[in-house]
């Protein structure tokens, strides 16, 4: 059991208490982070005098070995080292004799796995930010294509007013934009750097800690070593903003569950994106979309955990504050996962324009434009909600739609109804009326669509798939 303690102790750690106390089995996760972290250290180190130059020469070189070694399959991390920290320095100071051992001169490992959390945190926000970018490249496609697809809205669920598919795809993408926001948001506030802050109580070795943050791209260091070595803050908003983009695949998800089903029919979804029933062979299940949408407990879960963890921990590390890594590790591949299967269901999934449309006007989604019309008319709009309500009444017991009924029978309830009703409640003049700002009307997304296409293109996002 190769462990970075035990001069205290006089007796080995039972070993089912080794193998529980033990991380290596998950946080071997940010190898990479955890060498990286070393070689700014040990730089950092040399420049102050603390290393010689030979000794920072073999410590870098070795640690150089053995990231491409790991990386080549050539050494396996295995789990008679304790955690990540362990394996790093058994096997530098095996291959580079006692220069190895002063790698962990002026830190602990508190320091350390806090560093390596915020490097693997920072690391995979920028690669859930991709696949977010991703996502609304499909969408922005959708909307382009569909500025004129008109389907019904709804609220409760029920058909309420007609819009377009453009405008409804629209919805989501200001949802997954806010979401890169708050990943940048939290980016931003989480970049500083707690390597320096020893335990808890810094270190008496005259660390330049400026030096370090800026060598891993750090803003700044942290400011309180208490702090550096017990704040898991970004972890929690982290699990909270996925949770948050969890939620608004799931609430599409839901919404192409349901456009699926044979009663609504407006999307075919592809072939490469569904499974089939092993009883009923008409069946074309969507079953990512339903993975989606039941992976989102998953998250939601993770970040309930970490609440409910760090809600009794005093200053300042605690053991428990492990049990962050499985739970952080496990969310983030769950949304990356998810964001590119979704991306890749939407960008090959059909649109059945016609079943659109035809909801749309079957639904009585132009009754408030009905309405309107005699508001327009002088007529009170409460009087004319009844108006429309009565004539909704008549359509239903007859199973025609607004469109159908007669102008006569229009006119024994209000005779303030005239030919131009029909131009009135034409799909595509309900529609295309509706201007202001956020409204479904094609000039209005069109602007909207242009300034997403701006957006996509700006320096700052053309470059993360560059």
């Amino acid at each position: 059991m190769a462990q970075l303690w035990g001069g205290r102790f006089t007796k080995e750690t039972d070993r089912l208490v080794y193998q529980f106390n033990a991380s290596i089995s998950f946080d071997q996760k940010f190898f990479e982070q955890d060498i990286r972290g070393s070689k700014a250290h040990v730089a950092m180190l040399a420049k102050q005098g603390i290393l010689n130059g030979e000794e920072k020469r073999q410590i870098t070189e070795g640690l150089d070995g053995i990231l491409q070694d790991v990386r080549e399959g050539k050494l396996a991390i295995t789990e008679e080292y304790e955690d990540i920290h362990s394996f790093v320095e058994a096997n530098l100071t095996a291959r580079i004799g006692d220069a190895g051992k002063k790698l962990h001169t002026g830190r602990s490992r508190n320091d350390q796995v806090a560093l390596d959390m915020k490097l693997y945190v920072r690391d995979e926000i920028d690669a859930v930010d991709e696949e977010l970018y991703r996502l609304l490249l499909a969408l922005q496609k959708i909307m382009e294509e569909n500025l004129h697809t008109y389907m019904p809205g709804f609220t409760h669920l029920q058909k309420a007013q007609p819009v377009t598919l453009a405008h409804h795809v629209g919805a989501y993408f200001e949802m997954f934009v806010r979401d890169r926001s708050r990943l940048l948001d939290i980016r931003k506030r989480m970049n500083t750097c707690p390597l320096g802050a020893g335990a808890l109580a810094g270190t008496t070795y005259p660390l330049d800690r400026e030096y370090t943050a800026e060598l891993l791209d750090f803003d700044a260091p942290t400011r309180n070593s208490m702090d550096s070595v017990s704040d898991r803050d970004y972890v929690i908003e982290l699990l909270c903003a996925l949770s948050t983009i969890m939620m608004h695949l799931s609430r599409f998800c839901e919404e192409i569950i349901l456009w699926n089903s044979n009663e609504y029919r407006f999307v075919e979804i592809d072939d490469a994106y569904s499974t089939g029933s092993s009883i009923m062979p008409q069946k074309k299940n969507p079953d990512i979309a339903e993975l989606v949408r039941g992976k989102t407990g998953r998250v939601y879960g993770a970040l309930t955990s970490l609440l409910t963890t760090m809600k009794g921990i005093p200053l300042a590390y605690n053991k428990d504050m492990q049990e962050d890594k499985e739970l952080t590790f496990d969310a983030i591949d769950t949304v990356k996962g998810c964001l590119a299967l979704f991306t890749g269901m939407i960008s090959t999934m059909k649109f059945n324009r016609e079943n659109m449309e035809e909801s749309a006007k079957n639904g009585f989604t132009n009754a408030t434009d009905a309405a309107d019309y005699l508001v327009n008319h002088g007529v009170p709009f409460r009087d004319a909600h009844g108006i429309v309500g009565q004539l909704v009444l008549k359509c239903l017991e007859r199973g025609i739609s607004l469109d159908e009924l007669p102008l006569e029978e229009y006119r024994e309830i209000s005779p303030v109804f005239q030919e131009d009703i029909y131009e009135a409640i034409r799909l595509d003049t309900c529609v295309e009326k509706r201007m202001t700002l956020g409204a479904p009307g094609s000039q209005v997304m069109e602007r909207i669509v242009r300034e997403n296409r701006e957006y996509l293109k700006s320096e700052k996002n053309a470059c993360i798939l560059s």
